[in-house]
């Protein structure tokens, strides 16, 4: 009777042991995910932006990422700059826009002004393709002028969902890729 027991509470302490180690790694999991997989660096101002612009702050975070992996001095070798990439045609016609008269393209390597242009180019975006966020992913990095010529030509609707016909293996992979790294900042970071 008395090995029963004993068999018994070493049976429970092994459960007991093996739950808190799993809790314990699920958690050290989720901090490994956040500090070297989808790191969150300059997370007041993209959630500021995203808030003021009526954007998730995942799907930011997550175009940061596939853009620049939150290094503020990247740039493109087509010429885009900063964390968000963007170019400095695109980034004179955003300020003109949102009327920053003072403007200049080297501003684009400042942060706060990078996410704030990028992140209102990408409401924006989502407004002219009536909240479709492949066709907004897509003119983000192919450009509107393809999305545009993409639409009349295949004849997509703004309800387009067909990622996989996208016809820049570029801009298809990047659509997916921003898409799934949303998801993960979604979970991670509770937006």
């Amino acid at each position: 009777m008395r090995r029963k027991a004993n068999t018994r509470g070493k049976l429970i302490i092994a459960v007991l042991a093996l739950c808190f180690a799993v809790s314990y790694f699920s958690s050290w999991k989720d901090d490994v995910l956040r500090k070297f997989v989808y790191p969150l660096q300059y997370d007041y101002l993209v959630r500021q932006y995203s808030y003021e612009d009526g954007v998730s702050p995942a799907l930011v975070a997550s175009v940061i990422l596939v853009e620049s992996k939150f290094n503020e001095t990247a740039s493109s070798h087509v010429g885009a700059y900063g964390l968000m990439q963007i170019m400095p045609d695109t980034a004179e016609w955003i300020a003109d826009k949102m009327n920053l008269t003072e403007f200049t393209p080297d501003q684009l390597n400042d942060v706060q002004t990078n996410i704030r242009m990028g992140t209102w180019y990408l409401a924006y975006l989502l407004k002219e393709y009536d909240g479709n966020k492949i066709l907004a992913l897509a003119a983000y990095n192919a450009g509107r002028g393809h999305v545009d010529s993409w639409m009349e030509t295949y004849g997509w609707k703004k309800d387009f969902s067909e990622i996989e016909k996208i016809p820049f293996t570029e801009t298809r992979e990047y659509v997916r890729i921003v898409l799934l790294n949303e998801q993960k900042y979604r979970q991670l970071y509770r937006f």
